[in-house]
C-alpha cells in the first residue's frame, strides 16, 4: 500500500506541470472546524482544503509533520479529520502546498483557544476552555503578562477590529473552588495584514497635454480573504477628489492638462470601513508642447474676398497644446483685429460684410505661454461682382420707377379733373384760367402749378427755381437714404402772376409724397428716372 501511494505521488508530480496552470497561481488554504487550533485530547478537528476548483475524480494530498516525521495521506475529497498534534498542509492536483496549520491536542485542565488566522479588522475571539470535570468561578486574560480588563459577562475575550497592535502573547487563568488557580497554555497571536498599503501606478508619469492617463490603485488580498470586497478612491494634492469610493481600482483621466500636474495618491478600504490604507504619493508632470507651424488661411480659400459677403480668417497651428491665445492683425497698422483663447489647434475670426477697405495684408499669432508665434502675411484681395451690384441698382431703379409712375397717375388725374369740372383743390374759388396769350409759358395751361421742394426731417425746405439737378444730392444726415418731395398746388387768381405772393401765403396746399427708398450708394443712378415725370405736360415744373 505504501509503494502504491508513493507511485501515485510520483505520478502526480510528473503531471503537475502539465495540468492546471491557473490553479498553481494561488496556494490552497486550510480551514478548521471547529475554528480553534488548540483542543483537548480526544477531540476531533476537520480540515478542509480550499482555494481551487475541485473535481470529484481528483484526490487531495495531505502532509502531516510531527517531530520531524512526515506522513502523506490521500483523500478522495478535500477534507480530512485529524486527532493528532502537528503541522498540516494540503495540496491539490497541479497546485503548490498550502501554508501549514499547527494543531495542538492538549491534555491540560485549562486551554486558551484562538482561531487559526486573524486579520486586521476582524474581531479577535479568545476562549478560556476547561475540561468537563473542572469547575471555574472566574476567568482572567493577560496580554504580554498584563491583565486585560474584561467588560462582558462571557468568559470569552472579544477584541473588535483587531490591528497589529493587538499581536502578542496571550494567556488565561481560571479560578476554581477555594481560590484554586488553573493556568492555560501561552498562545502567540499575530494579527495578519489584510492587504498591504496600495501602490498608485500611472500609464505615464510625464504625459503630454491633451493625452489620456490611466491610474490604478494596486494592492493584494491574502488567499484566505480573496472574497473580501474593497473600495478605492483617488486624490490629487490632498484636495481634489478625482473619484468617489468605487469598487474599481482603476481611474481613467480622458484628457490631462498642465494645470493637472501634481501629487496623486489613492486609498483602499474594506466596505465596512474597518481597514483603510493610503498609497504613497506619485508625482505626475504634464508636458506642454510649444506652438509651431502657425498658418493663416481664409474662407473662401485663396485670399479672394467678394465685396458684401462674409470673410473668415482661420488661424491654425501644426503643433501646440493647452490653452492657446490666437490674435489677428493687419500688416499695415499692426492693430489687433480680435483675440480668442481656447483649447484648440485653430480659431476663426469672421467679417460679416467685407468691404473694399478690408483689402490688404493680414497675419495671426498663437501663444500657449511660451511666447507668440507669428504666421506669414496673407494678402486679401477684393473682388466686386458686377452682377450683384447691377441687381441692386435694377431693384432700386424699379422701385423708384413704380413710385414715379404712381405720382404721375395722381397728377394726371388731378389735371383731368380740373379741366373737366373747373374745380380746384380749394373749392369753387379756383377757375380755369383763360387761354394763354403769346409769350406766356406753355405750363400755364395747367390750372395749378406744381412746385417740388426738398423737404427735410424738420419740415423746412426751399422751392427749386430751375430743373437742373442740384449738387450734391444731400438729404437729412440722419435719414440719408430717404428722399421726399413736396408738391405744392398754387391757385392762380385773376390778377395772374401778380397774385402769386398772396396765393402762396393764403391758398397753398401741400402734399408730401415719399418717392422711393434707396441705399445711398444707388442715389447717383436715380436722376435717369425723373425725366419720366418731367415729360408730363403742364403739371411738373421741376423735379428733385
Amino acid at each position: 500500500m505504501e509503494q502504491a501511494s508513493m507511485l501515485l505521488w510520483t505520478s502526480l508530480l510528473v503531471l503537475a506541470p502539465v495540468c492546471g496552470q491557473s490553479a498553481a497561481a494561488h496556494k490552497p488554504v486550510i480551514s478548521l472546524h471547529p475554528p480553534w487550533t488548540t483542543v483537548f485530547k480526544g477531540d476531533r478537528v476537520t480540515l478542509t482544503c480550499n482555494g481551487f476548483h475541485f473535481n470529484a475524480t481528483e484526490k487531495t494530498k495531505w502532509h502531516h509533520l510531527y517531530f520531524r516525521r512526515e506522513t502523506l495521506t490521500l483523500t478522495p475529497g478535500n477534507t480530512l479529520e485529524v486527532r493528532e498534534s502537528g503541522d498540516y498542509r494540503c495540496q491539490a492536483q497541479g497546485s503548490p502546498q498550502s501554508d501549514p496549520v499547527h494543531l495542538v491536542f492538549s491534555s491540560g485542565s485549562l486551554i486558551l483557544q484562538a482561531p487559526y488566522s486573524v486579520f486586521e479588522g476582524d474581531t479577535l475571539v479568545l476562549r478560556c476552555q476547561k475540561r468537563r470535570n473542572t469547575k471555574l468561578t472566574a476567568v482572567k486574560y493577560t496580554w504580554n503578562e498584563k491583565i486585560i480588563p474584561k467588560s462582558n459577562k462571557s468568559w470569552d475575550l472579544l477584541i473588535p477590529q483587531a490591528s497589529s497592535n493587538n499581536s502578542g502573547n496571550y494567556r488565561c487563568f481560571g479560578y476554581g473552588d477555594k481560590n484554586f488557580v488553573f493556568k492555560s497554555n501561552n498562545k502567540m497571536i499575530k494579527i495578519k495584514e489584510l492587504f498591504p498599503h496600495p501602490e498608485l501606478k500611472a500609464t505615464d508619469s510625464q504625459p503630454t497635454e491633451g493625452s489620456s492617463v490611466n491610474l490604478s490603485c494596486e494592492t493584494q488580498l491574502p488567499p484566505e480573504r480573496l472574497d473580501t470586497p474593497l473600495h478605492f478612491i483617488f486624490f490629487r494634492d490632498d484636495r481634489v477628489i478625482l473619484s468617489n469610493w468605487s469598487k474599481s481600482p482603476e481611474l481613467q483621466i480622458p484628457t490631462i492638462w498642465r494645470e493637472n500636474s501634481g501629487s496623486y495618491w489613492c486609498g483602499a478600504e474594506t466596505v465596512i470601513g474597518s481597514v483603510h490604507k493610503r498609497s504613497p504619493s506619485l508625482q505626475i508632470h504634464v508636458q506642454r508642447i510649444p506652438v509651431s507651424g502657425v498658418l493663416l488661411e481664409t474662407q473662401p480659400s485663396g485670399g479672394q474676398a467678394v465685396e458684401g459677403e462674409t470673410l473668415v480668417l482661420v488661424c491654425s497651428m501644426a503643433e501646440g497644446t493647452g490653452n492657446t491665445t490666437f490674435s489677428w492683425h493687419r500688416e499695415d497698422t499692426q492693430e489687433s483685429l480680435g483675440r480668442k483663447t481656447q483649447r484648440s489647434s485653430r480659431a476663426e475670426l469672421e467679417f460679416p460684410a467685407i468691404r473694399e477697405s478690408h483689402a490688404g495684408g493680414y497675419y495671426c499669432t498663437a501663444d500657449n505661454s511660451y511666447g507668440p508665434v507669428r504666421s506669414a502675411v496673407l494678402n486679401v484681395t477684393m473682388r466686386v461682382t458686377p452682377g450683384n451690384r447691377d441687381g441692386l441698382v435694377t431693384a432700386g431703379a424699379t422701385g423708384g420707377l413704380l413710385s414715379a409712375l404712381l405720382l404721375a397717375v395722381v397728377l394726371l388725374f388731378h389735371c383731368w379733373r380740373q379741366r373737366k369740372s373747373g374745380d380746384g383743390f380749394l373749392g369753387d374759388e379756383t377757375r380755369i384760367p383763360p387761354t394763354p396769350g403769346p409769350g406766356e409759358s406753355s405750363h400755364s395751361i395747367c390750372p395749378a402749378q406744381v412746385e417740388l421742394q426738398r423737404l427735410y426731417a424738420n419740415g423746412e425746405g426751399s422751392p427749386l427755381e430751375s430743373c437742373s439737378w442740384p449738387q450734391p444730392w444731400k438729404v437729412h444726415p440722419k435719414e440719408e437714404d430717404l428722399i421726399y418731395s413736396e408738391i405744392q398746388i398754387i391757385r392762380l387768381g385773376e390778377e395772374g402772376e401778380a397774385n402769386i405772393s398772396r396765393t402762396l401765403l393764403e391758398d397753398k396746399v401741400s402734399f408730401i409724397f415719399p418717392l422711393f427708398y434707396l441705399p445711398h450708394y444707388l442715389l447717383p443712378h436715380t436722376p435717369s428716372l425723373f425725366p419720366l415725370l418731367s415729360s408730363i405736360p403742364g403739371c411738373l415744373r421741376c423735379l428733385h
